[in-house]
C-alpha cells in the first residue's frame, strides 16, 4: 500500500504502533546538530524541558541562554545573535513563539533576513487539557504570509528530529512547528526528507489528500478504510507549507481532480488555504479542507478534541465523500 521507495515504518497500523513526542524529536536533533556546528546556540523562555532543549543546555552551556518569561526580548537576542554568525534555535510554545513575539519575528529577523530559526511547540488543539489560551491554532497563518519566511510542519519524531538539522544547515528565517503529545512513528531514520519537497506516501487516483504534521496519520488510517471500498485515496506528506512543492501538488490534483486538505489549526490561513491559493491559480479543482472550524479550543483529551472539531478520520473520510461528489 506505500509507496516502497519512501520506507515508511511497516507497523503503522499496528494497534500498538510505536509513539512518541514530536517534541522529542527537536530535542534530539538539536544535539546532533550542536554537535555539527559550534555556531548553532538555543535560547527559550523559561520551557527549557517542556521544549526539548534542556539536555542541550546542559551538554552546551555556553551556547544556551535561558531568557525567562520574555520572549519578545528573546526574538530580537535571537536576531542580534545570528547577524553575529550564531544560528539560533528560539524554543517556547507556539502560542508565545511566534504568538506574542510576532512583532520582533517581522521586524528584527525577517526585515534583515536574520538567520533565525523559530520553533514553536505545544502547537495545535492535541496539547488538550492545557485548553484555549495554550493551544496554538493561527501560527502558520502568522507566520506563511511574512516575506522571507519558510515554514514547516513535520509530521513525526524521526521528521522532527531531520526537519531540526536540515533547518540548521539552511540560511535564513524559518518557523516549525511539532505538538505535545505522542504520536504514531509514521516514519523511519531511512525515510527521505527535504525541505520544499512533498512525499507521495500512498498512490492514488480517486482523490488526493494533502496532510501537514501528526494528522497524516489520521489520513493515512482514512486511505485505508477507503481502499477497502474501492476508493483509491493518494496521500501527500505536505510539510513544507512554505515553499510549497508545487510541482508535487499540482501533479496529484491533475491525476485525483479533488483534493482534501488536512491539518491541525485553523481553516483559515494554514496549510489548506497555502494549497487552495496554488490550484486556485495554477488548476483549479474541488478542493475540502479539513481544521478547525474558525473556533477556539477548550480543555479535553486529545484525541476527543480532534473528534470534536472534526479532524480525526471520520471527519477526513466524509470530507473525501463530499469532494467525490463535487469533482463528479
Amino acid at each position: 500500500m506505500f509507496n516502497k521507495d519512501l520506507h515508511l515504518n511497516p507497523h503503522l497500523f499496528d494497534a500498538d504502533v510505536e509513539q512518541i513526542p514530536t517534541r522529542n524529536g527537536y530535542g534530539d536533533g538539536l544535539l546532533i546538530l550542536g554537535e555539527k556546528n559550534k555556531n548553532v546556540v538555543v535560547l527559550t523562555a523559561d520551557l527549557a524541558e517542556s521544549t526539548r532543549v534542556l539536555k542541550f543546555g546542559e551538554k552546551y552551556p555556553e551556547r544556551f541562554i535561558e531568557c525567562g518569561v520574555a520572549e519578545q526580548n528573546m526574538m530580537s537576542m535571537a536576531s542580534g545573535l545570528a547577524l553575529s554568525g550564531k544560528i539560533p534555535f528560539v524554543s517556547s510554545y507556539a502560542v508565545f513563539n511566534p504568538g506574542r513575539n510576532w512583532d520582533q519575528l517581522r521586524v528584527s529577523v525577517c526585515v534583515n533576513n536574520a538567520n533565525v530559526k523559530v520553533v514553536g511547540a505545544h502547537a495545535g488543539i492535541s496539547v488538550g487539557p492545557d485548553g484555549m489560551t495554550h493551544q496554538a491554532l493561527e501560527d502558520i497563518a502568522i507566520t506563511r504570509v511574512l516575506p522571507r519566511m519558510i515554514v514547516v510542519v513535520p509530521c513525526d519524531y524521526e521528521e522532527t528530529k531531520k526537519a531540526t538539522i536540515a533547518l540548521g544547515e539552511l540560511v535564513g528565517p524559518t518557523y516549525f512547528r511539532f505538538a505535545r503529545e505522542k504520536t504514531p512513528v509514521i516514519t523511519t531514520s531511512e525515510t527521505s526528507f527535504n525541505i520544499g519537497q512533498a512525499e507521495v506516501l500512498i498512490k492514488g487516483k480517486d482523490v488526493s489528500i494533502f496532510a501537514s504534521g501528526p494528522l497524516l496519520y489520521q489520513a493515512l488510517v482514512a486511505a485505508k478504510m477507503l481502499k477497502s471500498k474501492g476508493i483509491s485515496v493518494e496521500v501527500i506528506n505536505n510539510h513544507t507549507i512554505k515553499p510549497l512543492d508545487e510541482k508535487t501538488l499540482i501533479a496529484s490534483a491533475k491525476k485525483t481532480r479533488a483534493v482534501v486538505t488536512v491539518e491541525e489549526h485553523q481553516i483559515m490561513g494554514g496549510a489548506g488555504s497555502a494549497v487552495a491559493e496554488l490550484l486556485a491559480q495554477k488548476y483549479p479543482v474541488p478542493v475540502e479542507m479539513i481544521g478547525m472550524p474558525n473556533s477556539f479550543g477548550e480543555s479535553g483529551k486529545p484525541l476527543e478534541l480532534i473528534a470534536k472539531y472534526g479532524m480525526d478520520t471520520p471527519a477526513i473520510i466524509k470530507a473525501i465523500t463530499r469532494v467525490l461528489k463535487r469533482k463528479a
